[in-house]
């Protein structure tokens, strides 16, 4: 039998009662192609730094070259710029990145304004630890360095965020009453713009409540606390949109229709409005109002998060004979590394009992699955900016490298978690007794390994793709317009 190809498997439904829903959007040409351009660089150039900082993080460690470096603990100070660089930069640009492709061509002043602080803010970021030594704070969600430089970075780079999510919900494009596939996306991105809005507001006031003279921790654990989790839900929105996209893409169906997910989407984002009824209720350093953001987060984000993943798996398991091109093998890989490392995350969140290393363990796994999305869709959306197409083994491997590191990462951590290994230390801190204590951090440190290898490995791809190939964002065009031209005219003809 010859194997079904992928233009076959466009026409091959995952279940014979499930109707065929192919999500995607359209990237457009112009202004709005350029603007997400640029996000996507800036998403790039975020992880590129990220990876610096994991080189530096290894030489603090090394006697003969942590002395040359700036600073009395430089292995914390490039610990908290890396995880900034490659969570908070690198999720705010991909969701401006989105924002941009599903938006409009309003505006696009203060579009263009957003991405620039941004960027700005991200070079203040990679540049603090050089230019001013400030006390770095590891804080829950977002750690910082103490000092004027580091914290304009972060105010900068906010500013441009929220800029940009208040400008996708202020000028968002039409979803349609008929709701199809890209009106569902499209709703989909706009609850993650709602989700950001709402994160900021809480910024906000708990800035307004926390009290400035707590010590540094305290202080940067309590502002950061609400607004981080917020944010988890933005996040999720958008992977939630980059798996539907991803699974189209590579002939998965998933047996969801446009009506569905965008109810889904709705019920992803209603825990997010418990947010103002909790600073209200309770005092932002009172120990029940962290427990309540931790339940909103843990029984609020999988309402929507679970029967979605179960129908992108039922659709992975019926499209697991498809055969695919050198360039979608990558998004698959991206698509089913998101999926499990996302679902491990989630089930170590429910092994959780006290501070130990199970709780790294769990937003690791969570934040990874979030990433491995957000890469696989790069991939796909390099050809459509007009860009070559990832189509080489280290590009169908990649994903698998680093998943696979993370996934030995976090297992280590649950290993170690469960003889009582506590979070935030390292090194001699650690005290390590045990043999089981010990193997469990070392496979942590050979799953860190690896990944940061995944991680270069993913920018070294994409640098090696942004050749400049106009051809193949003008097929793309074409073939978008061949599909919405279709659609139009089955609306037609059933009305």
């Amino acid at each position: 039998m010859k194997p079904v190809t992928a233009i076959e498997a466009r026409a091959w439904p995952v279940a014979r009662a499930a109707a065929v829903h192919r999500y995607g959007l359209a990237v457009h040409a112009g202004e709005r192609r350029r603007l997400a351009t640029a996000w996507l660089l800036l998403a790039v150039g975020a992880l590129l730094a990220a990876g610096v900082f994991s080189v530096l993080l290894v030489a603090a460690r090394t006697p003969a070259i942590g002395a040359m470096l700036p600073g009395v603990d430089f292995f914390r100070v490039a610990l908290v710029v890396h995880v900034d660089l490659s969570v908070l930069v690198w999720f705010a640009s991909c969701a401006g990145l989105l924002w941009s492709i599903a938006g409009t061509e309003r505006w696009l002043g203060a579009a263009w304004i957003g991405w620039g602080l941004a960027l700005l803010g991200s070079v203040a970021l990679a540049a603090a630890p050089f230019v001013q030594y400030a006390l770095p704070v590891m804080a829950n969600y977002v750690p910082v360095l103490d000092g004027s430089v580091f914290i304009a970075g972060l105010v900068i780079v906010g500013s441009g965020f929220g800029l940009t999510a208040l400008r996708a919900l202020a000028v968002p494009a039409k979803v349609g009453t008929a709701l199809a596939p890209e009106g569902a996306l499209r709703f989909g991105l706009n609850t993650a713009a709602v989700a950001a809005a709402v994160a900021l507001l809480a910024l906000a006031w708990s800035a307004f409540a926390v009290p400035r003279e707590l010590p540094a921790r305290a202080y940067y654990e309590m502002l950061f606390w609400g607004p981080g989790h917020v944010a988890q839900f933005c996040w999720s929105l958008i992977m939630l949109v980059a798996w539907l996209w991803l699974a189209s893409l590579t002939g998965a169906r998933v047996p969801l229709s446009p009506r569905v997910m965008a109810l889904l989407f709705a019920i992803g984002l209603a825990s997010v409005f418990a947010t103002p009824v909790i600073y209200l209720a309770w005092d932002v350093t009172s120990v029940e109002f962290q427990r309540l953001f931790t339940w909103q987060m843990r029984f609020g984000g999988g309402l929507a998060i679970v029967p979605v993943t179960a129908a992108i798996a039922l659709a992975l398991f019926a499209s697991r004979s498809v055969s695919l091109d050198a360039k979608d093998k990558p998004l698959r890989a991206a698509l089913i590394a998101s999926v499990l490392l996302f679902a491990a995350g989630g089930l170590i969140g429910f092994l959780i009992r006290g501070s130990d290393v199970r709780i790294p363990a769990h937003y690791h796994g969570s934040i990874v699955g979030v990433t491995l999305a957000l890469m696989g869709l790069i991939y796909a959306l390099l050809p459509r900016l007009g860009f070559a197409a990832p189509a080489s083994r280290a590009a169908a491997w990649q994903p698998w490298v680093y998943g696979g590191g993370q996934l030995l990462h976090i297992v280590g951590l649950v290993w170690s978690g469960g003889y009582g290994v506590q979070r935030k230390v390292a090194g001699a801190e650690q005290v390590l007794r045990t043999p089981g204590e010990i193997a469990g951090m070392g496979l942590m440190g050979l799953g860190g390994l690896i990944a940061v290898i995944g991680g270069l490995l993913f920018v070294i791809v994409v640098l090696r793709a942004l050749k400049p190939n106009p051809d193949a964002a003008t097929r793309a065009s074409a073939r978008r317009g061949e599909v919405d031209t279709r659609a139009r005219s089955r609306r037609g003809e059933a009305a």
